[in-house]
């Protein structure tokens, strides 16, 4: 995860396990940042665990001095180097035999060029369980990786010399971490700055059954940076430490087998490791960094994740890959193409962790588009971001495996040309209603923008998602999330195919495919965004555009649809981002009792219930966010109305009705007062099932109600 190796090419992921395994690399030892003192600390975790602590505190400060403090931890940190034998292909330090001469210099950058000692911050790293000179077994991110991050934040917040206002900060595997912090929202956590994160573990390995390249070399990857010891001549109760994994007795094999072993996704392991669902009502402050087009940690679910954290938020999203926000390539251009980066954070941190406001200074997130300009946003998905739903047409495709993104073949269904320009935003939603005479067929989906060129249509990938059929029948996929201008005459093009062989292992079953089929939401904005920040294209962009599909004419002709819905046109609204705004009215919550399954077929009082509610005038009410969450597992839509002054009712929106079985989710923007119900209708579920509803009003700067 925290390897800025592009984890779908095989021929680098080899490479690093092979260097992992005893590959000779240089020596190269960290020292002490200039302005620091460094000391090291045992922090008690559960299960027994004793995690080791590296600190760097201001060496120009009392011993006993309050300070508030940034937090990283995750498997990186060992005193020999953050991947081992592995230094040379990452380029990190890697000193096997020591003595240490300071901490890991993992995120060096940061500390010295976020000026951390001399603004008055401590830093701490923390080895997590296996890892370093921490005892334990490695976790992958479950609930013993998710208690060493609580009693880690914990313990620093407790500290004689912390002010008990504690941040965190990472990129990948410590992204994830800090992600886990928001989460748990442990006593003391005040801010978390989590880079190219992922936000299920699940979906790092696999596609809902297909396997990613590194579902296998991955596991043996983190086992591998796990058994790597200490410096030779460092204490040697650190290596002892560290390879203490009697906790959990053959704790790499087993680690191993948990994840290149299972790729069940609705199995308990995994939902233990999907963040999505718990950072719902977690109002701790977060600043995030991902790459639209990222090649390693994607944005699977990144729209999903920001819609149920309801804290503040800061982000930076655009066409990039694995990098952080202060990287630069050879040529010093930065790699995301914003300049700023740590001092953007610093007065994140100095915000939330000293009480230090700097007033309208930073756009709350920073969104880089497909053509290399940069826009401020208020929130993200942004608000006036709405669905629009067409049919998918029918055919067959071949499940032979050799499918790829540039690839034409598979069952497409093509929007006319657009006739205005159109952005789109967030993340979409399919159904696919596929039936296959053998089970574990493949399944992917892929969203172009297509461009004419010379009597074909030619245009890189926006988004995809991919899924295995254990059985025929409507499959729902969350498409990765986006931010995209697609202009006039261009095109809108779904590919329903079997393999996009340069992300997912795609086992063959050899058989057609037959799509009957099925719907695709697509969120696009309501309305223009001409006002540019500063900003230059990614370092990335433009490679990606260059990796395109081209479809012949006849396929355009057989497969263009005339009722895809193409979203409407866009009005001219454009104002300054919002930095204060009044407050929305609070929370709704209520529950409703489920009516008869109905399928397609939505009868008052039959297959549907309704739970009203008002939206009043005095509250700054620009946008509504609402869940729903049965009881027993029911497949669940949704749909809002709003009353007339003569009591009639009339549609105002719908959910995003996406056939998941754990709950439902809709939005509403913009938000005009007035009386209002929900109708939950019971698609397919068992009748008389309660379900929980939680509507949540957000502001003119997307800040939630309480």
């Amino acid at each position: 995860m925290g390897m800025s190796l592009p984890c779908r090419r095989s021929a680098a992921l080899l490479v690093v396990v092979a260097a992992l395994f005893g590959v000779p690399a240089t020596a190269t030892a960290a020292d002490v940042p200039p302005g620091a003192t460094w000391s090291e600390a045992t922090i008690d975790s559960t299960d027994g665990v004793k995690l080791h602590a590296d600190i760097l505190r201001p060496s120009d400060l009392p011993a006993d001095a309050k300070t508030p403090v940034i937090l990283s931890i995750g498997p990186y940190f060992n005193h020999s180097g953050q991947t081992g034998p592995a230094g040379p292909v990452e380029g990190t330090s890697y000193d096997p035999v020591g003595p240490s001469t300071g901490p890991s210099d993992r995120f060096l950058d940061f500390v010295e060029g976020a000026q951390l000692m001399q603004r008055g911050y401590t830093y701490v790293m923390v080895d997590l369980r296996g890892f370093g000179g921490s005892t334990g077994c490695l976790d992958w991110g479950g609930p013993g990786e998710q208690a060493d991050v609580v009693n880690t934040v914990q313990w620093a917040a407790s500290r004689p010399w912390s002010t008990g206002k504690v941040g965190m900060y990472g990129k990948s595997y410590d992204g994830v971490t800090g992600l886990i912090g928001v989460n748990k929202q442990p006593q003391g956590l005040a801010a978390v700055v989590s880079q190219e994160p992922v936000y299920d573990l699940y979906r790092y390995l696999y596609g809902d059954g297909m396997r990613r390249l590194n579902s296998v070399l991955t596991p043996a990857l983190y086992d591998a940076i796990d058994a790597t010891p200490g410096p030779a001549l460092d204490d040697p109760a650190y290596s002892v430490n560290g390879a203490n994994d009697t906790e959990r007795p053959g704790c790499k094999a087993a680690n191993w087998a948990d994840q290149a072993g299972n790729d069940d996704h609705f199995s308990p392991y995994w939902r233990q490791r999907n963040l999505i669902p718990g950072a719902k009502d977690s109002r701790v402050p977060l600043f995030l960094t991902q790459g639209l087009t990222e090649n390693n940690t994607v944005s699977d679910g990144t729209a999903q994740y920001l819609q149920n954290h309801t804290g503040y938020e800061r982000a930076w999203l655009g066409p990039w890959e694995h990098v952080r926000g202060n990287e630069t390539d050879e040529d010093g251009r930065l790699k995301m193409g914003r300049a700023g980066w740590f001092d953007e954070v610093m007065r994140f941190y100095d915000r939330f962790l000293k009480g230090q406001r700097t007033k309208g200074v930073d756009p709350r997130i920073a969104v880089q588009t497909n053509d290399g300009k940069w826009r401020a946003e208020d929130v993200w998905p942004p608000a006036d971001s709405t669905g629009y739903t067409s049919g998918l047409l029918s055919g067959t495709y071949a499940d032979d495996g050799d499918g790829s993104v540039t690839d034409p073949d598979g069952v497409w269904t093509i929007s006319p040309a657009l006739p205005y320009d159109a952005h789109l935003a967030g993340s979409g939603h399919v159904r696919v209603n596929v039936s296959s005479p053998l089970p574990r067929a493949n399944l992917v989906v892929d969203v172009y923008d297509l461009a004419k060129d010379d009597g074909s249509w030619t245009g890189p990938l926006i988004t995809r998602q991919g899924h295995m059929i254990y059985e025929s029948g409507r499959i729902p996929l969350d498409l990765w999330s986006a931010d995209w201008k697609i202009p006039a005459g261009h095109r809108i093009a779904v590919k329903v195919t079997d393999a996009n062989s340069d992300w997912w292992i795609h086992v063959p079953t050899l058989q057609d495919v037959t799509v009957r089929g099925g719907q695709i939401t697509l969120p696009f904005l309501a309305n223009s965004r001409n006002t540019t920040i500063e900003g230059d294209p990614g370092t990335q962009l433009e490679s990606y555009l260059s990796e395109t599909v081209t479809v012949p004419p006849e396929t355009i002709e057989s497969s263009e649809s005339d009722s895809f819905v193409l979203p409407s046109r866009m009005a001219s609204w454009d104002p300054a981002p919002v930095t204060d705004a009044g407050p929305a009215q609070p929370p709704v919550e209520g529950t409703v009792i489920t009516k008869a399954p109905g399928a397609g077929e939505r009868i008052a009082g039959v297959t549907s219930e309704y739970f009203e509610f008002d939206v009043d005038a005095v509250h700054d009410n620009a946008a509504m966010r609402g869940r729903v969450t049965p009881t027993l597992p029911a497949d669940i839509d949704l749909y809002l109305q709003r009353q007339a002054a003569d009591g009639t009712w009339s549609e105002a929106g719908e959910g995003a009705n996406s056939g998941d079985l754990d709950g439902e989710k809709i939005g509403k923007s913009p938000l005009t007062p007035g009386h209002y119900r929900l109708e939950v209708h019971n698609w397919a579920g068992p009748p008389g099932n309660e379900v929980a509803i939680e509507l949540t009003f957000l502001n003119s700067a997307g800040q939630p109600g309480t």
